[in-house]
C-alpha cells in the first residue's frame, strides 16, 4: 500500500489502549493502523520516541474577532493553538457584534477560511431577541451548538432570568453550553469589591452564585428534556450537585481552577489571575480533582482562553477586566499533572478528545481509529520545558503560567493529515477547516 502520509514508530493511543504501531493516511483520514513498515508513503513522520494522541479539541476559546482585535484575532488564537498541539477549537459568540445571527455565524466562517490554522467551529450566543429562533441557528453549518451567559461577563450577551432560560431550552435540540453563575446575586454582591484588591473577586462571584445558576439550569432542563453542558465549573460545591445531574449535565472544568488557588493566586498575579468564574481555594481545587477527575464528574477540560492585553489587566481591581490566555499551555500543563500522578494519560485523552466527541457529537473526530480523520498531537512525555511569556503566539502576549516547570510537551500537531505544527514551528497555515457534527450532516 501506498500513503499519502504514515506516521511511524510511536506509541500511538489507540481505543484499545497504548501500542507501538505505524498510522497511515490517505485523503485526510486514518486508513491503517498496525506494522506499515513495508508500506511507502508521499511524506513520513518518525514519531520515535513519542506518544501519538488523538488531536486534542478546545472547546472554549474566546478569539476576540470581530471588535476587539487588539487582543487576539482567529489567526493568532490558531497559531497558539496549533503550537500548543490543539487540533480543534470552538469559539465563542461574545465578540463585537455578538454572534447571535446568521449574518454573524458566516462572517465568522468567512474570516476564518484561509486564515485560521486549526479545525474550528462557532457558538451562536442566546439572547432574549433570538431565544425563539434558535433551534434554526444552531443547525447552520460551522455552529456547536448555543452558549447562554446566565451571568454577565465579558461581552453584551445575557439571559438573566428563568423565563429567558426556559425560551432558550425550549427552542434548542443539540446540547447547550452554559456560564452558570446568577444574576441576581452578582448584582446584589458587586458592593463587595475592594478597590485594588482581587481577593476580593471570589466574594464578589461567590459560589453561591454559580450553586445557584447550576440548580436553576438543571431543574430547567429536566423540566424541558434538554441536555445542557455546564462549562468552567471551579468549585466543589457544584460538582457535587453535578454529580447528581448526570441525566441532563456534562460538565467542564479548566486548567486554571485544577492547578491554581486563591487567595495565593491572586496575590502573585493580581488582575492576570482575574476570570470569570474565579479560581477558588484549596478545599474547592481537590474536589475538582477527587470528584471531578478521578470520579468521573468532568466530562470536557477546555481553557476559557480569553485574553486581555496587558494595560487592560493592569488596571486596578474592578476595573480590569476578567479572562486569561490558555490554548497554548492546555497540552503541557496537563501534561505536568500526567507526570504527577494525579491523572492518567487515558484520563487525559478522554477529557481532551474522546470526551468532547462524545458530548458534541463531532464527526470523525476524538480517537485514532479506521475512517476517522487523521488529527494528532504528538507528544515527548519526558520533554522538560520552562513555559515563558515569550512563546506565547496570543496577541495579548503573556500567560498565567510564565515560570511553569512543564514535564510533557507537543511536538508535532497533525490536522487531517497535514503536518501544521513541528518542533514548536508552524509549517503549514490557514488550512483550517469548519468542523462537523453528526446532528446537523443531513
Amino acid at each position: 500500500m501506498t500513503y499519502d502520509l504514515i506516521v511511524r514508530g510511536g506509541t500511538v493511543a489507540t481505543p484499545g489502549g497504548l501500542a507501538n504501531l505505524d498510522v497511515g493516511v490517505n485523503q485526510g483520514r486514518i486508513a491503517a493502523i498496525g506494522d506499515l513498515s513495508a508500506a511507502s508513503a508521499g511524506e513520513t513522520f518518525n514519531a520515535t520516541g513519542l506518544h501519538v494522541l488523538p488531536g486534542v479539541i478546545d472547546t472554549q476559546v474566546h478569539f476576540r474577532e470581530p471588535g476587539n482585535e487588539h487582543k487576539e484575532d482567529l489567526e493568532t488564537g490558531s497559531r497558539a493553538a496549533a503550537l500548543g498541539g490543539v487540533t480543534a477549537v470552538f469559539e465563542m459568540p461574545n465578540t463585537a457584534p455578538p454572534t447571535s445571527t446568521p449574518e454573524a455565524l458566516a462572517d465568522k466562517l468567512a474570516r476564518a477560511k484561509g486564515r485560521m490554522h486549526v479545525d474550528h467551529a462557532f457558538y451562536v450566543g442566546a439572547t432574549d431577541e433570538n431565544a425563539d429562533h434558535l433551534g434554526e441557528l444552531e443547525r447552520l453549518p460551522g455552529c456547536c451548538g448555543v452558549k447562554t451567559f446566565m451571568g454577565s461577563s465579558t461581552g453584551t450577551l445575557l439571559v438573566k432570568d428563568d423565563e429567558g432560560l426556559e425560551r432558550v431550552l425550549k427552542s434548542i435540540r443539540r446540547r447547550g453550553a452554559f456560564h452558570a453563575e446568577d444574576e441576581a446575586r452578582l448584582q446584589e454582591r458587586k458592593s463587595l469589591a475592594r478597590e485594588g484588591d482581587w481577593t476580593s473577586h471570589p466574594e464578589v462571584r461567590d459560589v453561591e452564585a454559580a450553586l445557584l445558576a447550576v440548580k436553576r439550569l438543571v431543574a430547567a432542563a429536566r423540566k424541558y428534556g434538554k441536555r445542557v453542558h455546564v462549562l468552567h465549573v471551579s468549585s466543589g460545591a457544584e460538582m457535587e450537585f453535578l454529580a447528581t445531574a448526570k441525566d441532563v449535565a456534562t460538565v467542564e472544568t479548566l486548567p486554571q481552577f485544577l492547578t491554581f488557588e486563591s487567595p495565593d493566586i491572586y496575590r502573585r498575579l493580581n488582575g492576570f489571575a482575574q476570570m470569570n468564574p474565579p479560581i477558588r481555594t484549596a478545599q474547592d481545587r481537590a474536589m475538582l480533582w477527587d470528584l471531578g477527575i478521578a470520579q468521573g464528574v468532568v466530562d470536557v477540560l477546555g481553557t476559557d482562553h480569553a485574553p486581555h492585553t496587558r494595560e487592560e489587566k493592569t488596571q486596578p481591581y474592578p476595573k480590569s477586566p476578567s479572562g486569561m490566555p490558555g490554548v497554548q499551555t492546555l497540552v503541557p500543563v496537563m501534561l505536568k499533572h500526567v507526570s504527577e500522578g494525579r491523572l492518567s494519560l487515558q484520563r487525559f485523552i478522554d477529557l481532551t478528545s474522546a470526551g468532547p466527541a462524545r458530548v458534541f457529537n463531532i464527526a470523525g473526530k476524538g480517537r485514532i481509529a479506521l475512517g476517522y480523520d487523521a488529527d494528532f498531537t504528538l507528544v515527548d512525555l519526558n520533554a522538560d520545558h520552562i513555559i515563558t511569556h515569550a512563546e506565547q503566539a496570543t496577541r495579548a502576549g503573556w500567560t498565567p503560567f510564565d515560570g511553569f516547570a512543564a514535564k510533557g510537551w507537543p511536538m508535532a500537531t497533525i490536522i487531517r493529515g497535514a503536518i501544521v505544527m513541528r518542533d514548536g514551528a508552524l509549517v503549514r497555515e490557514g488550512g483550517g477547516e469548519p468542523i462537523r457534527f453528526l446532528e446537523t450532516l443531513l
